[in-house]
């Protein structure tokens, strides 16, 4: 499969919701539209272990797809399990298990992954599909797909989805904005962090008119759990080491939740998802870090910076990626993982 970097989207918005991410004339964008009005199938893949930008921009477009009268199929990587914060959101009769998904699709759309790899299993699919639409926002992109609808000044991938079926002229449904507002608000951190910009919240807002209830959707996202997650969290924050002359003075937090530490309360490991969050609070740590072992013993590791250090290159350093002050990689061996990554902190 041939490789563009025409992608890049600069200038003035049609659409505004987290950065410049369309302008009339832009050919990606162009080329994109015709692509997918042209299309009798449209083939989407999402990033392995989905967070809520991935989902529920997949989920979103899929149906969008449907209401234009497209056949569409949805998935990711194994394991293809819905985490269970995410199983709210509607569409999801459009999944399919990755072994059903057509082995050379026409049009192949990949929803926040920032490398090939990032697809899993899928990742052969989208190297033989004829043409390849990579949406994404993250600054690690790699140079994959035939059409590129990259923003790294895009708040979330949800935001160029939006654009997108908006260019498409589908209809914006309550089933539609609920998931396109589970991924803005996912990758804002409830619209908190630097991303949340005026027209974020302009986007947040049309979402609302189309009939989404904000007070579900935190529920959902960040307002329940099992009570063993609370047993879990609490190993995890005891397991806790704080290193305040790591990151050049400004100090490192990290912990582990191995796969016996949930399996003592039979937690799923989708639900570690939130652990950083309370992690990242540390006053004397710039940045964050917990090493979570997933269920076939590897383990992936989320990184949060509070702004003055640039985790996305150090993540990606390590064959990982993301953005500046959220990313993650994987490793086989922990101690080896955390000191190759406090050297790339301290190079910076």
């Amino acid at each position: 499969m041939s490789t563009h970097r025409d992608g890049a989207v600069a200038g003035d918005a049609i659409v505004a919701g987290g950065g410049s991410v369309a302008r009339a004339g832009d050919l990606a964008w162009d080329r994109a539209v015709a692509l997918l009005r042209a299309a009798d199938e449209v083939c989407l893949a999402c990033h392995v272990f989905p967070d809520g930008d991935a989902l529920g921009s997949m989920l979103a477009f899929g149906q969008a797809m449907r209401l234009l009268g497209k056949r569409c199929v949805a998935s990711f990587g194994d394991p293809f399990t819905v985490p269970a914060i995410l199983r709210f959101l509607p569409g999801q009769r459009l999944l399919a298990d990755p072994v059903r998904f057509p082995a050379e699709p026409e049009v192949m759309v990949a929803f926040d992954a920032a490398g090939l790899d990032r697809l899993g299993a899928l990742a052969p699919h989208a190297e033989k599909a004829r043409e390849l639409i990579v949406i994404d926002h993250h600054a690690s992109n790699s140079p994959y797909g035939t059409v590129r609808l990259v923003s790294p000044g895009a708040a979330a991938t949800a935001v160029l989805t939006e654009t997108l079926i908006r260019l498409l002229g589908a209809e914006l449904t309550e089933d539609i904005a609920l998931c396109l507002y589970a991924g803005l608000a996912s990758d804002t951190g409830s619209f908190k962090y630097a991303s949340t910009t005026p027209e974020v919240h302009d986007l947040a807002g049309r979402l609302l008119r189309a009939g989404v209830r904000p007070d579900v959707v935190g529920r959902e996202l960040w307002d329940r759990a099992p009570f063993g997650y609370l047993q879990v969290l609490a190993g995890a924050l005891g397991r806790a080491r704080l290193e305040p002359d790591a990151v050049g003075g400004l100090g490192l937090v990290w912990t582990t939740v191995s796969r016996a530490d949930r399996a003592a309360t039979e937690l799923s490991y989708d639900l570690l998802e939130g652990v950083i969050d309370i992690v990242r609070r540390t006053d004397e740590a710039e940045v964050a870090v917990v090493c979570k072992q997933t269920d076939d013993a590897g383990w992936y590791v989320s990184v949060r910076s509070k702004g003055r250090a640039d985790v996305g290159a150090a993540c990606t350093g390590l064959g990982g990626g993301g953005h500046r002050l959220a990313a993650a990689f994987t490793i086989d061996d922990v101690a080896a993982g955390l000191g190759r990554l406090r050297q790339l902190l301290e190079a910076q």
